[in-house]
């Protein structure tokens, strides 16, 4: 995109037709094993690098956000770049700059039963090319951390 379309401006895109949509509606569904649909909305924000993420998804049964927290952090031990976020410090893109973290964190609205899920991402770095080295070190056996525990540069 255009600098002067973007700057100074913050807008919603693909509202509820992202392309990663039906990827993440397919990962939930094998995890739940049952079908599992999720509202996505990203959002266009005058960034340099960053991602952040919000999706709302409304639970099958009733939940407790301790479950949701015991259920996040039973998936993602020993995750390397998967940093859980308490509920008072939601993810925030200038902590995951230059980094190939993922910060991930979550509010539970009981009087509604929805579940809300944030992430932010380096997309510069987590994005694609952090990713891809990452998956290349998982395939050839080296440690998956190798050449990614840089510490972040000033920007």
């Amino acid at each position: 995109m255009h600098y002067c379309e973007v700057n100074e401006s913050f807008k919603a895109y693909k509202v509820a037709v992202h392309r990663h949509n039906p990827e993440m509606e397919a990962v939930l569904s094998r995890e739940a094993r049952k079908p599992v649909q999720i509202t996505f909305v990203p959002h266009l924000v005058p960034l340099t690098r960053g991602m952040l993420t919000t999706i709302y998804a409304r639970p099958a049964g009733r939940l407790t956000a301790q479950v949701v927290q015991d259920c996040l952090a039973a998936f993602y031990a020993g995750r390397p770049f998967i940093r859980l976020r308490p509920p008072e410090l939601p993810p925030d893109t200038l902590h995951v700059r230059g980094t190939n973290c993922c910060d991930i964190g979550f509010v539970f609205d009981e009087r509604n039963q929805r579940l809300i899920l944030m992430s932010a991402i380096d997309n510069l770095g987590k994005g694609a090319a952090g990713q891809a080295i990452q998956n290349m070190n998982l395939m050839f056996g080296l440690a998956e951390t190798a050449g990614l525990n840089q510490i972040p540069f000033a920007l």
